[in-house]
């Protein structure tokens, strides 16, 4: 079964409160999976990858033969597909949890830069994660 995905960080300052976005529809279009999840205080690049490593983690429970993910990220999804080299350490650390991920799963990948205009959904799902940690502290 092939599948598509979406997913998204977003950090309020950078560093700042953060969330994760994750969609995963199937081709008839229907939701899969969905997450939004407060992760606490990191940068956008860290929340980016965050969403990545979540999704393919949760990917473990879900059969599929072939996962297309698409993210707005162009700086994770250049040091993913290996265009760009990953010169921060921690992002080295979130690199190699993806590449582990990677070659671990049962289907093919790929990952591909879409315009923020095309990831609104997954958007909406990080930015709702930050909201449930700020609702949660009224």
């Amino acid at each position: 079964m092939k599948l598509f995905a979406a997913t998204d960080g977003a950090s309020r300052g950078n560093p700042g409160e953060s969330g994760i976005g994750v969609i995963v529809r199937n081709a008839d279009g229907e939701v899969v999976l969905s997450v939004s999840e407060y992760i606490g205080t990191t940068t956008n690049n860290v929340a980016e990858y965050t969403a990545l490593i979540t999704l393919l983690r949760r990917m473990a429970q879900v059969p599929c033969t072939r996962l297309e993910v698409q993210s707005d990220s162009e700086l994770m999804v250049r040091q993913v597909n290996g265009t760009y080299r990953v010169k921060d350490r921690k992002l080295k650390e979130y690199s190699a949890e993806v590449q582990r991920l990677r070659a671990a799963a049962p289907y093919e990948f790929l990952l591909r830069h879409v315009p923020r205009e095309q990831n609104k959904e997954a958007d909406a799902l990080a930015n709702r994660g930050i909201e449930l940690r700020e609702q949660a502290d009224d």
